[in-house]
C-alpha cells in the first residue's frame, strides 16, 4: 500500500517526510514527489572529485519533482527545481513549502 504525505505552508519537506515514515514504521520503501517549495538546499558532486558536495541555496518558488527512497528508516530524495529561468538538481539537502504543497508517495517495500 502507498502512503500519500503532504507537506503544508511553512512545513519543511524532508523533517515532515521522515517525522511521518518514522509514525508509520516504516524502514524501507521507494518515495515519488511533486510540488512547489518556497526554498531549498540541492548538492551535487565535485566534478574533480565526487566524494565532495557542491551546495547550493535558493530562494526563490519552485516547482519540485523528485525521487528517493527509505533505506533503515531513514528518508533520502533526490529532486529536480524548476524556476522562471533556471532548472536544477540534486541530492535534497532542506527545503520549505511557502504558497503551495509537496506530496510525497511512500511505498514500502519487503525484501523478496
Amino acid at each position: 500500500m502507498t502512503h500519500l504525505i503532504t507537506v503544508n505552508k511553512d512545513e519543511e519537506v524532508l523533517a515532515t517526510i521522515q517525522a511521518e515514515v518514522e509514525r508509520l514504521g516504516i524502514a524501507s520503501a521507494g518515495i515519488t514527489l511533486i510540488g512547489a517549495v518556497g526554498t531549498a538546499v540541492v548538492s551535487v558532486m565535485h566534478k574533480d572529485d565526487a566524494l565532495v558536495d557542491r551546495l547550493r541555496s535558493y530562494d526563490q518558488p519552485l516547482e519540485l519533482s523528485g525521487t528517493g527512497e527509505v533505506t533503515e528508516g531513514r528518508v533520502h530524495l533526490h529532486t529536480t527545481l524548476y524556476a522562471e529561468d533556471f532548472t536544477v538538481g540534486g541530492h535534497l539537502h532542506a527545503a520549505t513549502v511557502h504558497d503551495f504543497f509537496v506530496r510525497a508517495y511512500v511505498t514500502p517495500i519487503t525484501a523478496a
